[in-house]
């Protein structure tokens, strides 16, 4: 009997990362990038992805993901990794 999605763990980051790898999409942190997280910082949100957030990013800018299903996709992952 397959083991339900939910109880695989890392099952979203694999799919994640097979789709950068599909799409030949690799992350590439811009100036702009940089700002935002510096501002972000010093806002007192010191906010960071770690290589699978910044690669939903990196499919989002390629137009391979919508806003919509980046988000779906993050929230699927955190979900996955919560301690």
């Amino acid at each position: 009997m397959p083991v339900p999605r939910s109880n695989r763990p890392h099952f979203t980051a694999r799919v994640i990362r097979g789709l950068a790898s599909a799409n030949n999409v690799a992350v590439v942190v811009s100036s702009n990038d940089m700002f935002a997280q510096h501002v972000t910082r010093l806002s007192g949100d010191d906010v960071t992805f770690d290589d699978v957030e910044n690669t939903i990013v990196a499919l989002q800018r390629a137009g391979i993901l919508s806003r919509v299903q980046a988000v779906r996709l993050q929230a699927r992952y955190l979900r996955e990794n919560r301690p």
